[in-house]
């Protein structure tokens, strides 16, 4: 079951932990992933696309102004498809 098809999930603190196990069932409903962190989210967001599931990683620290500022220019030139973003919960 796809319940998540055409929704796009920003999930902060991915790469490890509950972050990153909700980045993989996320995927595996059929969202397409944000995952961003202060750790490394390449191998969450290889892990993501093994499912065959898309994602996107960014590496930053959100409680930086700057890291935050670059985060909402990366998604918006990445290849997920924002057009149909859900509301933020």
């Amino acid at each position: 079951m796809a319940r998540l098809a055409g929704k796009v999930a920003f999930i902060t603190g991915a790469a490890t932990g509950i972050g990153r196990a909700t980045a993989m069932l996320f995927a595996r409903e059929g969202a397409q992933v944000v995952v961003a962190d202060i750790a490394d989210p390449t191998p969450t967001v290889k892990e993501i696309e093994a499912l065959g599931a898309q994602a996107l990683g960014v590496a930053c620290d959100v409680s930086r102004e700057d890291d935050t500022q670059r985060l909402a220019t990366a998604i918006p030139a990445s290849r997920l498809c924002l057009a149909k973003a859900p509301k933020v919960f």
